[in-house]
């Protein structure tokens, strides 16, 4: 399906130059003199390698209609998951870095959502939040206001976020998968 290139967004899969791409990152530049471009970071599904391309607005693009389907993480075999089809029980390997920045928040049995073109994986989503436990957390600073001041902390997967300062070490919060960002202290 064509589609003008201002409308290409990031998860959307396109085909350009005989490949199939899946866009990053899009961003719309407009120059002092002349027209706006369409800036788009794109990985090559077959390789792996990354580009980044350039389209007047007016151009037009193929887009491939991806397909959603559900799966269950089991674990990870070297560069691959290993997820269960919810439907059939069956097995399948899908490469890791499609899941992008968000590798670190995937968790046992999670339910991931895999795009697909033609059968193929183009992309994979967590969740939009999962809970994890608070294992390092900064002092608070006195003075500090509660309205603008965030202290840094590590979760149990590693990842950096920054907390709120009544946030302490052992707690467990809700986090944003797509931007390792606080949401708020888990329940329960």
């Amino acid at each position: 399906m064509k589609q003008q290139a201002n409308l290409i967004r990031a998860g959307q899969v396109i085909e350009h130059d005989g490949n199939r791409w899946t866009v990053l990152k899009q961003q719309i530049i407009s120059p002092g003199k002349g027209g706006a471009f369409i800036q788009v970071e794109m990985r090559n599904l077959k390789t792996g390698n990354k580009t980044n391309e350039r389209w007047r607005t007016a151009d037009t693009v193929e887009r491939l209609t991806t397909e959603e389907k559900e799966y269950k993480y089991s674990y990870t075999d070297g560069s691959n998951l290993v997820l269960m089809d919810q439907e059939t029980y069956e097995e399948v390997h899908v490469p890791a870095d499609l899941m992008g920045a968000a590798a670190p928040f995937l968790q046992d049995d999670m339910t991931l959502t895999v795009d697909l073109v033609e059968g193929d994986p183009v992309m994979i989503h967590l969740p939009s939040s999962v809970v994890l436990e608070v294992v390092e957390a900064d002092p608070v600073v006195k003075g500090q206001t509660a309205s603008s001041s965030y202290k840094p902390a590590k979760l149990s997967n590693g990842v950096k976020v920054n907390v709120p300062p009544f946030i302490e070490a052992g707690e467990r919060i809700v986090v944003r998968t797509d931007d390792s960002t606080y949401v708020e202290r888990a329940k329960g």
